[in-house]
Order: C-alpha cells, then structure tokens, then sequence
C-alpha cells in the first residue's frame, strides 16, 4: 500500500513530486528546503535559519502523516558549504536532543536557488 502525504503546514513541491509517500510502515519525506509554507516563499536567511525552517516543515509533513521526529530513524542533510556544519548542527540537535536517527552529511555542488540546506528524512508511521 502506497500513500500520498500532503499538508497545507509543509510547503508545496515545486516540482514533479510528493512532500512524503508513506509505505510499509515507513514515511518518506521528499528532500525539504526552506520555504514558508504560509507564503510559498524562500527563505534566504543563513544556514542556522533555513536549518530552523526545514526543520519544521519536516515536522508538519511526518505529523500530517501520523508520525513525529521523534519515530525519524534518517536523515539526509545536503549542505551547499561545509563550513555550516556546526551552525545546521546546533538547530539540528534540538529537534532530536536524544537517541537521534542515523544521518548521512554531505558537501554538493549545488541546491535550488540560494538554498544553504536541504533535509531529506524517513520515519516509522
């Protein structure tokens, strides 16, 4: 079984995806960048802020699919420079202050627009 995930709290897909497919009791969340997802505009604030940001809307989807962060067992952080590292850290660990999932970090070339971050997440439904 196979389930479309959609909320109005996350911000819309700006491209030929879902926000979150949830599957065989898991939930999959399509790479987030920061986007208010009242406005649908971007937010081009420094890596700590667009960290917040996503961070929230990763929230709002896993909710709207019946789950929390705290049932997230990865994550995929993409960082336009790795020298926000520590910055996307200190956001990151207060949404997950304790047994946080496993999580790849990665240095890209590029991110959409002027995106410093983008978080990809699957958790348990």
């Amino acid at each position: 079984m196979r389930e479309v995930i959609f909320t109005e709290k996350g911000p819309k897909a700006i491209g030929p995806y879902s926000q979150a497919i949830k599957a065989n009791g898991f939930i999959f969340v399509s790479g987030q960048t920061a986007f208010d997802p009242t406005t649908g505009n971007a937010l081009t604030g420094d890596a700590a802020q667009q960290t917040e940001c996503i961070m929230e809307n990763l929230k709002a989807i896993v909710q709207a699919a019946g789950s929390s962060l705290d049932r997230a067992v990865r994550l995929g952080v993409f960082l336009k420079d790795m020298n926000d590292f520590a910055a996307v850290n200190e956001v990151y660990a207060r949404y997950f202050p304790k047994d946080p999932p496993a999580r790849t970090t990665v240095e890209v070339a590029r991110l959409p627009r002027d995106f410093r971050v983008e978080i990809d997440l699957i958790a348990v439904a």
